[in-house]
């Protein structure tokens, strides 16, 4: 269902009480019933001549329970519910721990990517459905931004946004180059990086970052045959792209600053605009045909 631009919505942004810096240390309320809504719509509910036996949502709900039940050591998410529907959604709704929900919130929203998505038509035959996938997607992440909570549902994962800008400009291309069959490994380690930077782990963020860089420049080195060993580290493959230019000479410096970034090594400091160094190197490095 599409987000309605409504009049209270105008007014609040007249009186500027909105906002454009993303908190991530609370899911407002009403965030929270939204989410439900999505979910409700996109799950939906077993069409009522198939019988209990058959009630796929049901079952879709009951994995999440039982999933993350085991996860945290526990018999059910919320005791004293008859479906597991409502433990879900109670759980979404009251669970006081902003990580816990978004484990829910990114479960569902992997069975709905994946799970339904992959068998849409047969299951939106057996059961009533108000959205797809993609708009269950598209809704969530709008309204991410519209309460300013920094998450979005990229790439199968939530993620973690630091500026629109960001996250339009490179996360979003980014993830989309990634998901190229070609790409598999470094889109994993990318996103297991997004994964330690949401839960503040720097430092193993940094490592994955690392990883997904050196497995681009692998996969950069095979599609153009350039000789390398498969146990060469980053600071060795850009070499290998330098010396078979791969990126203009006065990029050179600003590449083995992200090397030293990454990576800690000792290379010369040199000034870097940013932006041009992110899409410098995302359209020359890493579109190939």
């Amino acid at each position: 269902m599409a987000i309605r631009d409504l009049f209270s919505k105008k007014q609040k942004r007249l009186r500027g009480e909105t906002t454009d810096v993303y908190q991530y240390n609370l899911i407002p309320e009403g965030l929270r019933v939204q989410i439900a809504h999505i979910l409700n719509d996109s799950i939906g509910y077993a069409k009522t001549f198939y019988g209990p036996a058959r009630d796929e949502p049901e079952r879709i709900f009951e994995f999440i329970n039982a999933t993350l039940s085991r996860e945290y050591g526990l018999f059910t998410l919320i005791p004293n519910l008859e479906t597991n529907r409502e433990v879900v959604v109670n759980f979404l709704l009251k669970e006081p721990e902003v990580d816990k929900v978004l484990d829910v919130i990114q479960m569902s929203f992997q069975l709905i990517n994946k799970t339904i998505r992959e068998d849409f038509t047969n299951y939106s035959f057996k059961n009533e459905l108000k959205m797809k996938p993609d708009e269950a997607i598209a809704e969530l992440n709008g309204r991410f931004k519209e309460h300013a909570v920094g998450f979005q549902f990229e790439g199968h994962e939530i993620i973690k946004v630091d500026s629109t800008y960001t996250h339009a400009e490179i996360v979003k291309p980014t993830l989309a180059l990634l998901s190229k069959k070609k790409f598999i490994g470094a889109n994993d380690e990318y996103l297991k990086a997004h994964e330690h930077y949401r839960h503040g782990r720097n430092k193993e963020c940094l490592n994955d970052c690392l990883k997904a860089f050196e497995s681009v420049l692998k996969v950069i080195c095979t599609e153009k045959k350039w000789p390398f060993d498969q146990n060469d580290t980053a600071k060795k493959l850009i070499q290998v792209c330098f010396q078979n230019k791969l990126v203009p000479t006065f990029t050179q410096n600003q590449i083995y600053f992200i090397a030293k970034f990454i990576g800690k090594w000792h290379f010369q400091q040199f000034e870097i605009n940013w932006e041009d160094m992110v899409k410098g190197w995302y359209h020359k490095g890493l579109t190939m045909k």
